[in-house]
């Protein structure tokens, strides 16, 4: 998977396209999801061009790595997630379901979530 900078998560960094921002860093970009799954469903993406988890974890720094995951238990936390849970989401590749190549995390919750995979599935 190659990054595309045409992206849409790319689009909203370079401010083409706007955004609800939820949150923001040097490194980091929080905003809500246009299409939430939950009552609270907020994208938590890095300022820089990275197209996935390994790509992130291997080519970004320590700062960015740690600016992006507290900024998102920042914002579990200021949505009082915490408490009654939540879940946090990164799909990578086509089995995955990855539908942008920009990593993101998704932070979801709000309402009981469910399984995270149904057990009829076959493997």
């Amino acid at each position: 998977m190659s990054y595309d900078p045409t992206n849409i998560f790319a689009k909203i960094l370079r401010g083409e396209i706007p955004c609800t921002k939820a949150l923001e860093t040097d490194h980091s970009l929080a905003f809500h999801d246009i299409n939430p799954l939950a009552p609270t469903h907020v994208l938590v993406i890095p300022k820089k061009a990275y197209c996935s988890f390994d790509d992130f974890t291997t080519q970004a720094s320590a700062e960015e790595i740690v600016d992006l995951f507290r900024t998102a238990s920042r914002l579990a936390q200021e949505a009082g997630l915490d408490a009654s849970g939540y879940r946090i989401i990164s799909n990578h590749g086509e089995d995955a379901n990855q539908e942008v190549p920009h990593f993101h995390l998704h932070v979801i919750g709000g309402r009981a979530l469910g399984p995270m995979l149904r057990r009829d599935q076959k493997t």
